[in-house]
């Protein structure tokens, strides 16, 4: 007897798709490190873009963490969900509301820019601010106003989404941060004695910088010191170079006992969320959210989660309304938080 075998109808889920261009940036240009001011963007385009020409999306605008671009959270790796996948499977289950993400390149040659502007680093807020997100509203369909844009980032991104929040009210209108840095006394202040040590045997921040230019692999450890120059270059430039080489920006602790400078100290502290929370501004301008999203895994290597507490408490007491959740978790790996902020931001932002 022959069997008989039906073929079983396949069924095609609805999926978006991404696009790649290249900004080339009036802000970025003769930045001091000299790195580059065009910028491969990517954008990722939801479900429904093109099959409703008619229709307008809002927008979400994605920050990556420190040494990351836009375009990494692409990657197709094992055991893990690609951002674009993960926003397929939200959208079309109808878990987050379709949008349009942009995928920004931040990059420099201090592995990142904590996503402000510095005479050390270059104007990476404005040109996130003033220049991609117009650019994005004039190629795509996107709603363009405030209650219809978030910003939302991991680790120095979601630093950097908490910031824009407070500087830069006049455009997002929903923010979410994945462990995002705050609380510097307990997340960045224990990394000073290994970066002074590491500094003082590779011949201060020069021979660092060409020592590291010369490995073929970053390791961990020299990455956590270039971190920490980033960050002296965010919060601490100095006001005349030369930059590019070091000597741009001041460090927090002496050089030969590793003791805290008051000084540059409280110019760090005057750009940790925590305390920018004592600025009324600031607080208005998170009180003014549709929604503010924050979350850290219980066993963040940074203390981010106590940051994050320390955030969630400023906020209850000023009577702002917030999302705050911990995970079972540490600092990496953590990719798949990414489905609660876009439900929880999506859901909240203007669809007309």
């Amino acid at each position: 007897m022959r069997a008989i075998v039906k073929a079983a109808s396949l069924v095609l889920m609805p999926h978006g798709r991404v696009e790649i261009f290249r900004c080339s940036s009036r802000l970025l240009a003769e930045n001091p490190l000299h790195d580059p001011a065009e910028r491969e963007v990517g954008v990722y385009l939801p479900p429904s873009y093109d099959a409703e020409p008619a229709r307008r999306f809002p927008t979400v605008l994605f920050l990556p963490g420190y040494t990351g671009t836009g375009l990494q959270l692409l990657n197709r790796s094992a055991w893990s969900v690609p951002l674009d996948r993960r926003l397929d499977a939200l959208m079309t289950a109808g878990r987050a509301a379709e949008a349009i993400v942009i995928l920004p390149d931040c990059f420099t040659r201090y592995g990142g820019s904590q996503y402000v502007d510095s005479p050390a680093i270059g104007r990476y807020q404005s040109y996130l601010a003033d220049e991609l997100i117009p650019l994005v509203d004039g190629r795509y369909r996107t709603l363009p106003r405030k209650e219809a844009r978030a910003v939302v980032g991991k680790s120095s991104g979601g630093y950097g989404a908490l910031v824009m929040g407070m500087m830069r009210p006049e455009v997002f209108g929903a923010v979410g941060s994945h462990a995002g840095d705050s609380a510097f006394d307990l997340s960045y202040q224990k990394e000073f004695g290994r970066t002074l040590i590491t500094l003082e045997k590779r011949g201060g921040i020069p021979g660092f910088l060409a020592w590291f230019d010369a490995q073929p692999m970053k390791s961990g450890a020299a990455i956590e010191v270039m971190s920490n120059l980033c960050c002296a270059a965010a919060w601490s430039p100095r006001a005349s170079g030369p930059y590019g080489y070091g000597e741009g920006f001041d460090l927090p602790f002496n050089p030969l006992t590793g003791a805290l400078l008051p000084e540059t100290w409280s110019r760090w502290l005057a750009w940790d969320p925590v305390r920018m929370l004592d600025d009324r501004k600031n607080l208005d301008a998170l009180g003014k959210l549709r929604a503010l999203f924050l979350d850290a895994g219980v066993a963040d290597e940074y203390n981010i989660q106590l940051g994050t507490r320390q955030l969630a408490a400023k906020l209850s007491a000023a009577g702002i309304a917030y999302v705050h959740e911990e995970f079972e978790g540490g600092h990496m790996n953590t990719q798949f938080r990414y489905d609660r902020s876009f439900e929880v931001l999506t859901r909240a932002l203007a669809t007309d």
